[in-house]
């Protein structure tokens, strides 16, 4: 072997054949989610159907925000240029960082802080909730995942932890994140509930997801959804016109339901 040679784990190709983690990806199609085949490509091995499901639900939960974010408005702006769908697509994706879509990671940080103080003591998670506000509120620093600048009782939370415990995928920072909810409005007289950010972390931590792959997750959901920006940019607006951030509004179909 040169000096030049290396190794991936990921997906073995040969003639007529692709493998992703050992499994032919010909005879995962229409037998497994999408949310077990991110899983499987992300961890190694193929996961059951509830956590596929509940992965598909966190998909789902992020995969738009309206025009507004700072990851539309950079693929739209990019996309008034005349730049093709993938260089306006990817400068949304490199929009999304500490500020915007960071917030997962951050919160699983917290998450995995009170853990470890309930291991290593021995405490309960309300004691180490209580303990991890008041430290941050020490240093005023703001626990990601909890408040939202629209939503006063995020929809997209409710949702994902109802069904985190319909499929039993696990309980432990469900409970802590919502201790942390419950903490954070007890020492700052302030009404900050999960948001979808949060919900998101406490579920990844449920299923040992490193915090470096948080913001994946964000960028895997919100890639349709910046898609349909740029290409409704190229089809319907003018070149190089004078983007408003805010003064825009929706005539899209009346609302529906399933």
């Amino acid at each position: 072997m040169s000096d030049l040679h290396w190794k991936t784990a990921i997906t073995k190709i040969k003639p007529n054949e692709v493998r992703l983690r050992g499994y032919r990806v010909d005879e995962l199609m229409g037998e497994i989610s999408f949310g077990q085949v991110v899983y499987l490509t992300l961890k190694g091995e193929l996961p059951g159907t509830n956590v596929g499901k509940i992965i598909d639900a966190i998909l789902v939960s992020s995969i738009d925000h309206g025009a507004t974010p700072p990851s539309a408005l950079t693929a739209i702006t990019v996309a008034s240029t005349g730049s093709p769908l993938n260089a306006a697509v990817a400068s949304g994706i490199l929009a999304i960082s500490r500020f915007h879509g960071g917030a997962i990671e951050d919160c699983m940080g917290v998450l995995l802080q009170v853990e470890d103080k309930i291991r290593a003591r021995q405490i309960s998670v309300s004691v180490a909730c209580e303990e991890i506000v008041d430290e941050y509120k020490q240093i005023r620093r703001r626990i990601s995942g909890f408040g939202h600048r629209l939503h006063t009782q995020d929809p997209r939370s409710t949702k994902l932890f109802k069904l985190a415990r319909e499929l039993k995928t696990g309980e432990k920072y469900l409970e802590i994140a919502e201790t942390v909810e419950s903490e954070l409005a007890k020492q700052t007289g302030k009404t900050l509930p999960l948001n979808v950010d949060g919900a998101i972390a406490a579920v990844l931590c449920e299923l040992d997801f490193s915090p470096a792959l948080a913001n994946a997750f964000f960028m895997i959901a919100r890639l349709p959804g910046l898609v349909a920006h740029v290409y409704e940019e190229q089809t319907r607006q003018r070149p190089m016109r004078a983007i408003h951030p805010k003064d825009h509004e929706y005539d899209g179909p009346d609302d529906r339901t399933l």
